[in-house]
């Protein structure tokens, strides 16, 4: 007589705050997989980030009740795991204690909500957003014969219905090939070489590689005769859309505009590049404005705050601390990772900050916690060769200021026309919260800063 074997069915969670649904986009296992606690079993795109999902319970996969590229409501199976007695019983899944306060918020429990379901017998159980083990080579348990028997030493193992995708040959130790420096940058963007397959010398994973794996698949060129293509608005870019068109017909948007002459902040920047402080991270003009914007919210904290309807009434809440918002492009659309309590970073810790969530965002890796809770943004237009813009304001912010590319101008300098480095700046605020006169001399005071770095310490 065959025990029947007792079936765990895992719900998609709500990873964000609120989140209503995701896209699949990249199951780590298949039917037949012997599967672990906490380890990654799929990749989930919410409206702010890509999320790795761990494994609550282990057990053997039995089915994936969704296909990658399905957008699914948070609540909804999406696989199914047999729990007999080559698989396990649910079992709590464990935070690293360095790592426990900082996944606390992401603790999301199932059952009556989404989460893990058992059908037997419901359990609550935590999944954490973003964390799992390293994934490992899933184990496939041997097949039974028609009759319930193992197959034996000698018969031939079935033929799999579709080949696991090539992988890099490692070396000793089970890392993947790669020489150190390519290490360290696949580090920085946050790229897991582990999922490269190399292109250099042996099968080794080379620099373009892992620059290439950071940008992402590249949309397929239109087939010829192809006049008009669809695509489907999902995931950040239909999160971007819905919170642009709120924000521009909810905040009456009043934008101001500056050009500046940052001929010196260009020098301080060649400067700073060469001091022992910042031999280990990029060092561009964007640290400056950066540092710029803090130091005119910590002169005019009014700008850093936001409009709250309540039931006695609306407010302004006025932020004591500064999560700066940089606006980064991604393949998956404009996120704004956020660098939090920016107020009380170094320079060389801030320039830390903007690098790894920059690279983060890029390659992917920025979770819920990194791109909410911001106070004030900065969209840097110059990267793209674009002068200036009238950026729509971050919803649940005051003001957004964008930096646009600096430039060789003919200008007047020290009561001579001389060719000197120029930006134009643009600040766009909320005129319920700030009047033009607010919103004015936060822009002259950020506008002076450059063009004059030692203000910085002067005001600061």
């Amino acid at each position: 007589m065959v025990t029947p074997v007792s079936q765990q069915q895992f719900k998609l969670p709500d990873v964000g705050e609120g989140l209503t649904e995701a896209e699949i986009v990249k199951w780590h296992v298949q039917p037949g997989d012997q599967v672990e606690v906490n380890q990654t079993i799929v990749e989930i795109e919410t409206a702010k980030a890509i999320v790795e999902l761990p494994c609550p319970f282990e057990g053997v996969v039995a089915e994936l009740l969704v296909t990658e590229g399905q957008t699914v409501d948070v609540g909804v199976p999406i696989i199914t795991v047999d729990a007999g007695a080559e698989g396990g019983v649910a079992t709590p899944v464990s935070e690293p204690p360095a790592q426990a306060a900082a996944l606390k918020q992401d603790v999301v429990p199932s059952v009556a909500e989404p989460g893990m379901v058992s059908p037997d017998k419901p359990k609550r159980q935590p999944v954490l957003v973003g964390y799992g083990v390293k994934e490992g080579a899933t184990r496939r348990r041997p097949r039974k014969a028609a009759n319930g028997a193992a197959p034996s030493a000698a018969a031939p193992a079935p033929t799999p219905t579709a080949p696991a995708p090539a992988r890099p040959q490692p070396v000793d130790g089970g890392l993947p090939l790669a020489k150190p420096p390519v290490r360290k940058l696949a580090k920085d963007l946050g790229v897991d070489l582990a999922g490269i397959t190399g292109t250099g010398p042996k099968g080794s994973i080379t620099r373009d590689d892992v620059l290439a794996a950071q940008a992402g698949p590249r949309p397929a060129p239109a087939a010829p005769g192809v006049r008009e293509e669809r695509v489907p608005v999902k995931g950040v870019r239909k999160a971007t859309a819905a919170a642009m068109s709120a924000s521009a017909f909810t905040a009456p948007h009043v934008t101001e505009f500056l050009q500046v002459d940052v001929t010196r902040t260009v020098e301080s920047v060649r400067r700073l590049r060469e001091l022992p402080d910042f031999a280990d991270v990029k060092v561009s003009p964007l640290l400056l404005v950066a540092r710029a914007l803090l130091t005119a919210v910590a002169r005019n904290p009014m700008v850093n705050s936001s409009w709250a309807d309540g039931p006695n009434g609306a407010e302004i809440v006025v932020k004591h601390y500064v999560n700066l918002g940089i606006a980064a492009a991604t393949e998956r659309g404009l996120i704004v990772p956020k660098v939090k309590d920016a107020q009380d970073l170094s320079l060389p810790a801030l320039a830390r900050a903007l690098n790894e969530l920059t690279a983060k965002a890029r390659a992917g890796k920025a979770t819920p916690a990194d791109l909410s809770d911001g106070t004030i943004t900065i969209t840097n237009v110059g990267v793209f060769g674009v002068d200036t813009g009238t950026p729509i304001i971050t919803p649940g912010e005051a003001a957004i200021l964008a930096f646009g590319q600096i430039r060789d101008m003919p200008w007047v300098h020290e009561g001579e026309l001389a060719i000197r480095k120029v930006t134009t700046l643009s600040l766009s605020f909320d005129h319920r919260i700030v009047d033009g006169e607010l919103g004015s001399r936060v822009l002259r005071d950020v506008g002076d800063m450059l063009e004059d770095p030692l203000r910085m310490l002067a005001w600061g």
